[in-house]
């Protein structure tokens, strides 16, 4: 066997990077910033007293280039029929400031142009992202011609039928069955295994996977632009284009509101006219309505509360990317949540080690070390577990000599002159291969007892790994990737908040799905999932009229993730497109921050209610005020103002530390509900 055996060569291919739209390269960030910095350098001098000169020019210039593009936008919405409210907005800035107040015209544009120049961003980064996946597939390939010969090919040209050669360390660069060779393949980005999977004679591969230390020829199945990857393009494009429009609450009535306002003020200066008031008293009477209807109190009514959970939420390391998400994340009533990355922690470790006893028994620790000493050369990820385990506990590894690797088996060494041999027990059990057999009882019963735990094992969803030593083995490695140590707690939660136990949705083999959903708590599982199977199970609870928060972390869940109502990105190892595809991403990957900031949005909510109904308190009885009597204009000022300032300093409640606090606590009363909830389930289940 060891003649058989070659070294594997190093090959240093990666995830292609990304390009990245530059945020000033977009002139909607460029205008913000202009105003923005204008407004900074206006702001001081109109604070301290300076003369209108000095800075009032500079408040122009930040109505103008803060103003312009909304204005404009707003013109041509107006052409066709529609009242936009950015147009509402520029016009109460000038109103305001046509009264004198002039910064707090000025703030309002600056917040608006803000606002739009963060939703270009997002989008163009997104684009980036979806263009940067296509990129995951190689340019070219290897194509095998009838006659034997090679020719270098674009991908793009592949069709049906050609054979490529995959080389090892390559990127497969269509979709396609193994016709001859065995490797082994890793295909996170397709399936979200978190260890690459023996591919031979029969198996399909993806475009996009990155192939191991073995060499393939595989027969192309589909068209480029057919293959998973270019769907996954699609899904994600077609799910982000799709999407119902994300709009906070008021902005749902700002039609309304905008056009009655807009017809209210015409009647409050041309009714009085056409009683005998003279113009200067209709105007003023007019203008104070329009000041004192506007709906500056009711905008920052809901923003303040939002920006400030949002705020709150990004320093405990969720990043929301806007209050439109930060409102929608408390509206979820169902999770969907992805197994590797996710709930795990996306790599794998030793988590068993069984000597096998018997004449040739070592303890667990010579075992590891023989294992790790073996593995040392290798680059696999699963010959990383175990030489990480090795170190960990404290084990000396010995040089390991004449290295050799198979695809598919395994390795071997020579390890202080014994013959070292770890791999898969299928391959390395007496009998494994080639129909070979061996008779020495010793052998025969060793491999009998590594035959029961390697299957306990992989029962229990873990990965077997055989260490043999002179042909005879001693021991079984047990490898899986780690649930993360809050993973539990943190399905119970959700299950309390929400009602309803989340569903995995995972890649991954059916038998490892079960054994982690079993260990959250999780009852709904579904295995063996591509993209396009993820997006169908979320539409699925979508159309039942549920409002579904998927947590992911791959290229693989993006298509879910732009499909669903809400989407979170596990921040650390997070595929640059599920990062720019979610809605917010968990930046430090502590999965118990999800359940808190649901609970946090549910309480800004609630604060944004409490700011509309001041909001709407005041509005009125100054409009009605302003109708029925004479309201002074620097009271009606005063009043709005004063209605402004207090439903903003109600909605910073949300930045103290106390609001998180308080939002974990209740995650976690939510977390306990929601495991009396599932043991009574199981319970009732079980009866």
């Amino acid at each position: 066997m060891a003649s058989t055996l070659t070294k594997p060569t190093r090959h240093p291919v990666g995830p292609p990077a990304t390009r990245r739209t530059r945020v000033l390269a977009l002139p909607e960030a460029r205008w913000a910033l202009a105003a923005l910095v204008l407004f900074l350098i206006a702001l001081p001098l109109d604070l301290l007293g300076a003369p209108a000169w000095t800075w009032g020019p500079l408040f122009a210039a930040t109505y103008l280039a803060g103003g312009w593009e909304p204005a404009w936008e707003g013109l041509k919405a107006l052409r066709d029929k529609t009242l936009d409210v950015d147009l509402l907005m520029v016009v109460a800035a000038l109103g305001a400031a046509a009264i004198g107040q002039v910064l707090d015209g000025a703030l309002l544009i600056v917040i608006f142009a803000t606002s739009g120049a963060l939703e270009a961003v997002a989008t163009a980064r997104t684009a980036d992202s979806v263009r940067g996946l296509l990129d995951l597939a190689p340019a070219t390939a290897t194509r095998l011609l009838d006659d034997g010969a090679e020719e270098t090919i674009a991908t793009a040209d592949l069709v049906v039928g050609d054979v490529v050669v995959i080389r090892p360390g390559e990127r497969i660069g269509a979709d396609g069955r193994v016709l001859e060779g065995a490797s082994e393949v890793d295909q996170a980005t397709i399936t979200g295994e978190p260890l690459p999977v023996v591919k031979e004679n029969g198996d399909e591969v993806f475009a996009g996977t990155l192939n191991g230390t073995g060499a393939l020829r595989v027969e192309v199945e589909r068209d480029a632009s057919d293959s998973v990857i270019a769907r996954i393009v699609r899904m994600v494009e077609e799910a982000s284009g799709t999407k119902a429009p994300t709009q906070l609450f008021i902005e749902k009535i700002e039609q309304r509101y905008s056009l009655g306002m807009v017809v209210a003020t015409l009647a409050v200066f041309f009714v009085p006219l056409a009683f005998g008031a003279g113009p200067t008293d209709a105007l003023l009477r007019a203008m104070t309505f329009m000041i004192v209807a506007s709906p500056c109190a009711v905008v920052l009514a809901t923003m303040p509360p939002l920006l400030s959970a949002l705020a709150n939420a990004g320093r405990h390391g969720v990043l929301v990317k806007s209050a439109v998400v930060m409102e929608r994340l408390g509206q979820v009533d169902a999770v969907a949540l992805d197994k590797t990355g996710t709930l795990t922690e996306g790599t794998p470790r030793v988590t068993a080690v069984r000597p096998v006893p018997g004449e040739r028994a070592v303890d667990e620790g010579r075992l590891l070390a023989l294992a790790a000493a073996a593995e040392h050369p290798s680059e696999h990820p699963l010959a990383r577990a175990v030489v990480l385990a090795a170190h960990a506990r404290g084990h000396r590894l010995l040089p390991a000599e004449d290295f050799g690797s198979t695809p598919g088996v395994g390795v071997t060494a020579t390890v202080g002159g014994e013959r070292v041999e770890v791999g898969a027990p299928a391959r390395l059990l007496p009998g494994a291969e080639d129909g070979r057999t061996d008779d020495a009882p010793r052998t025969a019963r060793a491999a009998t007892v590594a035959a029961g735990l390697a299957a306990a094992l992989e029962a229990d969803g873990h990965t077997a790994v055989l260490v043999k030593v002179d042909g005879v083995p001693v021991g079984v490695l047990g490898i899986a990737d780690r649930l993360r140590p809050d993973a539990a707690a943190t399905v119970a939660a959700l299950t309390g908040l929400t009602g309803s136990t989340p569903t995995l949705l995972t890649g991954d083999n059916p038998r490892a799905a079960a054994r982690l959903a079993a260990d959250v708590g999780i009852t709904d599982v579904r295995a063996g999932l591509l993209p396009q199977d993820k997006v169908a199970a979320v539409q699925e609870r979508e159309r039942a009229g549920r409002k579904v928060l998927v947590i992911g972390d791959g290229v693989n869940d993006a298509p879910a993730l732009a499909a669903a109502h809400t989407g979170i990105a596990m921040g650390r190892a997070g595929s640059d497109l599920a990062l720019e595809t979610a809605d917010a991403v968990i930046v430090r990957d502590e999965l118990a921050t999800v359940p808190t900031v649901v609970a946090l949005s549910r309480r800004a909510r609630g604060l944004v209610a409490q700011n509309l109904v001041i909001a709407g308190v005041f509005i009125t009885g100054l409009v009605l005020w302003d109708l029925v009597g004479t309201l002074p204009l620097p009271l009606g000022v005063l009043g709005h103002e004063g209605s402004t300032v207090l439903v903003g300093l109600n909605g910073l409640r949300l930045l103290r530390e106390a609001a998180w606090r308080r939002a974990a606590a209740i995650a976690a009363a939510a977390s306990t509900a929601g495991t009396a909830s599932a043991e009574t389930a199981s319970t009732g289940t079980g009866s």
